[in-house]
Parts: structure tokens; C-alpha cells; sequence
């Protein structure tokens, strides 16, 4: 057959050519690690340096993939492959596999993910997709022994989390735990050496390459699809303050109102700045016990004098209760002229001490997870809340960073949102107010009497 270069990308040429006896990928989805692999595993059937190749992935569509690939491959290498279906290895366990058999007698097996397929068998082992195993664990346990007469074992996978024996393997090997060569290619890195032309079948500019990849992310909806299934990112969802299904538990579609069609009590959170990041006025009707956000106002680079004539349209509103208003560094003097103007109790300076913040950031905690909140539909505002990480200082100060790998400010529309929801939380604890509402027109009726 041709060389390698006439099917392969530098990238999957180089997994090809690592004979180690274990090796193990990380990946971005959908780079053609599995059909490199596959030609791998033809190529040592028809040089029968293995008597066959127990290949396994996380679902069945997988597996038939895998299988049409390597009867590609069979073709390619003039080999004749009988297609022997769907077989039954294990009839007590009911175990079956997709199994093609060259003529030199080995067989390549393509399974299901249950582990009991592995037992008592002997020769190459792939496990395809590992970190989406159900029981990676029992997997493991099962397919190790299956190379223990020096049979070559590949693990290919993206991940998924870091609660999973896949991330524990490609962390040991990177902290040197494990000996295991570790091919790491994220998208990044498949398109730099020809992915995406191959995809779009010439050859791109750099600015094009640059565009394919922007449109790929804009479409995965959130962050975490984007780093795990595309760029070798193993998020830790324990670590986020507001998990996703947390978030997502108290979206509402067709929430939004306009300031006009407010009609319950209203209260307001504003999150200051004025160059690197973004202002942020959360606008919160409170119906009952429930904050529903009816807008969050964004303002970038905005004049200080066009920010306070935003805020003050809001602050004149009718049905307007109270508002907390960030007052570190930038926001002083805002807070202290609406407070001037607004009243003592109506609006809030709220200056960010880390004390401060733990109080807002639980504050919001409780709100969503008691179900108290309601918040749009809308990406921005989901990947701002989710990016917010909780950690603890060695002398046990608790702060509330955005994680390293934020784009979008430092997760202002978090915090505009724990001061709009911190300001109507607060009702409570206000002091009463008198209001005189004039005299009663009887009073003048029996003037003279």
C-alpha cells in the first residue's frame, strides 16, 4: 500500500508509529484517532504480531465504525476479511462482538463495554472512548491481563471530569507515575496540521483555519464541552461554586421584561467598572418569595456619566425598593451620589472584602438551590455563574475566583446578580418607613365647626 502520508495527518502517523507495549491519547472529538487505530490493528493482523484484537468503545455505533474502518483497511492491504457478524463469545453472559477474520486466522473482535468480555481472552487490547465506560474501573480489571504475554493495549479517549480512572491514568503519566508514552492532541493542534483542510477538502489560509476552529466553539453551547471534548481540558465540576444543572434548574425562557412591564417590587444590583471589564445591572422583580431577573444591562467601556443615567431611569422606577450597588474602587462615587439622591436605606454602597463576598456568593447559593431565583435562558450569563470557583487560602480565607481559563471579565454578571438578589434578601432587616399621605379631606370638611 502507499506510505502513511497519503492516509494520515502528522498526528495520527505519530500514534501509528509508537510500538510502545501501553500507550495512551488524550484527544479532541472526532480527529481520526480511531481510524488511525484501526489501520494499526489491521496492519499487526496481517503481520500476525498479534493473534487478535479485542477493541472496545462506550456504545455500539462505535464499535460498527471501528469495524467498517478496519474491512477499509483489509482492502487497502489486499487482504482478503471475512465478515463473521455478530458472534456470541460468552453464551452464559450472553457476551457478544462484531468479529471479522483475515485469512492468516486472526480475528479482530469489536465488543461491547461490559468488562466480562475480556475474561479468558488473550491478545491486543483497544479501549476506545474510556473515560465514557460505565465501570472503568471493573474494565480495567478485566482487560489488563489480557496482554500479559506482551501484547500491545492502547487507551484512546476525551475526557470526561476528573472523577474517573481515565484522567487518573493520563495525570500519573504526566506527573511520571506511569511510563506510559501520552499523545495529547487537542483541536487546536489537529487543525494546525491539516484537519480542517481535510474537512473542507483544500488547503485553507491561516485565517480560515482560525475561523473553522471560532465556529466550532461558538456552536458547543458552553465551556466545558469545549475544553473536554475538544482541547484536553478535564474539568473538575465539583469545583464550581453554581454547577450547571444547578444553573440550569432555574433558567425560565421568555423571562426577560422591560423596565414598563415591571409591576412588582423591584430591586436592583449593579456590579461597577469602567475599561477592562464589564458594568452589570441585574434588574429583579420580586414576586412573593421568587427573584425573577427581568434584565441584565450590560454596559462596556461606558462613560461614567452615561452609567449613572442608565442607573437613575432604573432608580426613578415606580415600583423601585432598594438597590445594592458594588462601591470598590470605581463604583464609590456612583454609590455615594445615588445614595445621596436615592436615599439611605433605598440604595446600598457594597464594598467587595472578601467576607463581603462569601456572604453574597452563599447568598445566591441558597437563592438557587431553594429555587428562589429565576434567570434567562442565555449562554453568557450561565458560563459567567459557572465560572466562579470557590477556594480556600492555607491560612483558611475563603475566596471566590473565576476559573483561569475565562475570557469574559471576572464573572461581573455573578455579582451584579448576588446584589440584586442580596438587596431584595435584605427587606427584613430595613427600618421602618413613615410615609405622610396629606390630609384627610374629612379634616377639611369640619374645618370652622
Amino acid at each position: 500500500m502507499s506510505g502513511l502520508n497519503d492516509y494520515f495527518l502528522p498526528y495520527q502517523i505519530d500514534w501509528i508509529n509508537d510500538d510502545s507495549k501501553i500507550k495512551i491519547s488524550e484527544k479532541s472529538r472526532r480527529i481520526g484517532m480511531t481510524y488511525a487505530q484501526s489501520y494499526e490493528d489491521v496492519r499487526d493482523c496481517v503481520l500476525k504480531t498479534v493473534p487478535a484484537v479485542w477493541f472496545t468503545s462506550a456504545d455500539e455505533s462505535a464499535a460498527k465504525e471501528y469495524i467498517l474502518y478496519c474491512k477499509q483497511w483489509a482492502i487497502i492491504f489486499n487482504v482478503v476479511a471475512e465478515d463473521l457478524g455478530e458472534m456470541v463469545i460468552d453464551e452464559n453472559k450472553d457476551i457478544k462482538a462484531l468479529v471479522i477474520q483475515l485469512k492468516n486466522g486472526t480475528r479482530i473482535h469489536a465488543l461491547s463495554s461490559n468488562p466480562s468480555g475480556f475474561r479468558s481472552k488473550g491478545g491486543k487490547v483497544v479501549i476506545d472512548e474510556f473515560a465514557f465506560h460505565r465501570d472503568q474501573k471493573a474494565l480495567w480489571k478485566a482487560a489488563r491481563p489480557c496482554i500479559t504475554w506482551g501484547f500491545p493495549l492502547r487507551i484512546i479517549s476525551t475526557h470526561q471530569g476528573q472523577n474517573c480512572l481515565y484522567f487518573k491514568f493520563v495525570n500519573d503519566v504526566k506527573k511520571g507515575k506511569l511510563k506510559w508514552p501520552l499523545h495529547t492532541t487537542t483541536i487546536y493542534e489537529a487543525v494546525a496540521q491539516g484537519l480542517a483542510d481535510k474537512i473542507v477538502g483544500r488547503k485553507l489560509t491561516d485565517e480560515e483555519r482560525q475561523a473553522w476552529i471560532e465556529e466550532e466553539k461558538a456552536n458547543c453551547g458552553d465551556d466545558v464541552t469545549w475544553d473536554e471534548e475538544y482541547c484536553c481540558i478535564a474539568v473538575d465540576e465539583s469545583t464550581a461554586f453554581l454547577t450547571y444543572d444547578l444553573i440550569e434548574s432555574c433558567e425560565l425562557d421568555a423571562i426577560e421584561k422591560s423596565l414598563e412591564e415591571i409591576t412588582g417590587d423591584l430591586y436592583v444590583g449593579f456590579d461597577v467598572a469602567r475599561k477592562k471589564d464589564l458594568s452589570v445591572i441585574s434588574l429583579n422583580e420580586r414576586l412573593g418569595e421568587v427573584n425573577y431577573i427581568r434584565q441584565l444591562i450590560i454596559l462596556e467601556k461606558t462613560k461614567f456619566k452615561h452609567q449613572k443615567e442608565v442607573l437613575y431611569k432604573i432608580l426613578q422606577h415606580k415600583k423601585f425598593r432598594r438597590a445594592c450597588i458594588d462601591s470598590t474602587g470605581l463604583g464609590m462615587q456612583i454609590a455615594e451620589e445615588a445614595q445621596d439622591d436615592f436615599g439611605k436605606y433605598r440604595v446600598e454602597p457594597v464594598s467587595f472584602t472578601g467576607p463581603v463576598k462569601e456572604e453574597l456568593a452563599y447568598g445566591l447559593l441558597r437563592n438557587f438551590q431553594d429555587k428562589n431565583t429565576r434567570i434567562p435562558d442565555n449562554k453568557d450569563l450561565r458560563e459567567d455563574l459557572h465560572s466562579i470557583k470557590k477556594t480556600t487560602t492555607k491560612a483558611g480565607n475563603v475566596r471566590f475566583d473565576v476559573e483561569a481559563n475565562s475570557t469574559d471579565g471576572h464573572a461581573d454578571r455573578f455579582w451584579s446578580l448576588a446584589l440584586a438578589v442580596h438587596a431584595a434578601g435584605n427587606v427584613a432587616n430595613a427600618p421602618t418607613i413613615i410615609v405622610t399621605r396629606g390630609r384627610r379631606k374629612s379634616y377639611d370638611i369640619l374645618r370652622g365647626y
